[in-house]
């Protein structure tokens, strides 16, 4: 067995074992618990919405934006008791009430029953201070659509007032575990709102799942099945739940990630003797070698206009973040390493407009997520000072936000922090752990 094979079947080992070593029992839907915000929140009052043609709705409307905009950090919607009025449009909204309770902005709407299962729901925005309507759009919708309606409302509230896009109608894959009747096992890759709401099971397995990663149209994941000690790597559909095996090769093939226009697929394989990066072209599987080094080279992330990668290697001794630039037919030039700061850095994840980079640094004992200016190479550490483990983290398509995973009253949990990391929230199982997060793109044409 020659040296770089020796590596690999070491790595591989290595691998896997922390692999098995990680995971833990878990189920049951992601909830919410905030732990962190940001002072000077602005106040805003979500008028509960009129209901004409029926008595009950399946959801409310104005609970679930409350959620989605508390979780931010930037916004603090009044309690419903403090509401000093009830208007249903904005032309019955006395501003003048809401100034002097000191609210900047105030929603409201009306929602009908049409027909058995048809809904209309309209809102509207209005600014307090200058007296004015900003944003108001009506919505039709079955009931099973109704909570994802509130996260559009949303995403309007949120763009309309911050100039930022919001990123509420997105959605977060991760894998969980459950036990079978006889003790045994099951892994599972599921998908579910940002708010933990509607989990659906894409995938199911007796052996290991990781590495979820999203397809840049939001429509499949790609992801590996650990299975009998082997990685295997398949693509999933998400709604028609197909998958196929796309890659099977000796030993590794490993951390999956789409290219921009979703055509190539970038992965680590050690067919060769030594863990490598490859790009994959999605349809035909033609592989292109991306990397040749003595080192391991894994963990590959896009450039968000795919003119390079960036990835994880220890050619200089320790894992560290390079950048490679490519082209169609392969790499272009030599790799440059990124990350300074620490003696390990590792799992890059790069922001949508291309101008940071998160990683896990650290490593070890303690490791926590870091992001990085690509303009002004400033590194800033974005998890709490008393955060032990973080790991995975992956940007929400606006950009804003950061999804890692981590560890909380001896279970695997979620937090969402902003890329500044000032503002956080946890989302956690009711019972056991859950873990590899991925936030999904904007649903192409959306």
């Amino acid at each position: 067995m020659n040296k770089l094979l020796r590596q690999s079947t070491k790595f591989t080992a290595l691998l896997i074992s922390v692999l098995l070593l990680v995971w833990r029992p878990a189920a049951a839907t992601l909830t919410i618990h905030i732990t962190e915000g940001v002072e000077g929140a602005l106040p805003i009052a979500l008028v509960p919405f009129a209901v004409t043609g029926t008595e009950k709705l399946p959801v409310s409307l104005t609970e679930v934006i409350g959620a989605d905009l508390v979780t931010t950090g930037r916004f603090a919607p009044l309690p419903e008791n403090d509401l000093i009025e009830r208007p249903d449009e904005s032309t019955k909204v006395e501003y003048s009430l809401w100034r002097n309770k000191r609210v900047d902005y105030v929603v409201v709407g009306k929602i009908q029953l049409l027909s058995p299962d048809n809904y209309s729901a309209q809102f509207e925005l209005v600014d307090v201070i200058k007296g004015t309507r900003m944003i108001g759009q009506t919505f039709q919708a079955k009931a099973s659509g109704l909570r994802r309606v509130a996260h559009l409302i949303s995403d309007q509230i949120y763009e309309a007032i911050t100039g930022q896009r919001g990123a509420f109608d997105t959605y977060l894959a991760y894998v969980t575990i459950t036990k079978d009747r006889r003790g045994k096992s099951i892994y599972r890759l599921a998908v579910a709102d940002v708010d933990g709401a509607n989990e659906q099971m894409i995938y199911e397995s007796t052996w290991p799942i990781f590495s979820p990663a999203w397809s840049p149209d939001a429509t499949r994941l790609a992801f590996v099945v650990l299975r009998a000690g082997s990685p295997e790597l398949y693509i999933q559909n998400v709604y028609s739940k197909y998958a196929q095996k796309v890659a099977a090769f000796q030993g590794l093939n490993n951390a999956p990630a789409w290219s921009p226009d979703g055509r190539r697929m970038a992965l680590t394989l050690s067919k060769d003797g030594n863990a490598e990066i490859y790009i994959m072209a999605v349809d035909s599987k033609k592989l292109i070698r991306i990397t040749n080094s003595y080192a391991v080279e894994t963990e590959a992330a896009w450039a968000a206009d795919g003119s390079a990668l960036f990835f994880t290697s220890d050619r200089g001794g320790k894992p560290q973040i390079y950048r490679v630039k490519i082209t169609d037919h392969g790499s272009s030039g030599p790799a440059q390493r990124l990350t300074f700061d620490g003696d390990y850095n590792a799992r890059a994840a790069v922001s949508p407009d291309g101008k940071h980079i998160a990683m896990v640094n650290g490593g070890g004992e303690k490791s926590r997520i870091g992001v990085l200016d690509m303009d002004t190479e400033q590194f800033t550490i974005v998890t709490d000072m008393d955060t032990k483990l973080a790991e995975s983290p992956s940007f929400a398509p606006n950009g804003g936000m950061i999804i890692y995973e981590t560890r909380a009253d001896d279970k695997g949990v979620l937090v969402v922090t902003s890329a500044d990391g000032r503002v956080k929230h946890r989302l956690s199982l009711q019972s056991g752990d859950v873990r590899q997060p991925a936030w999904s793109p904007y649903k192409r044409g959306e």
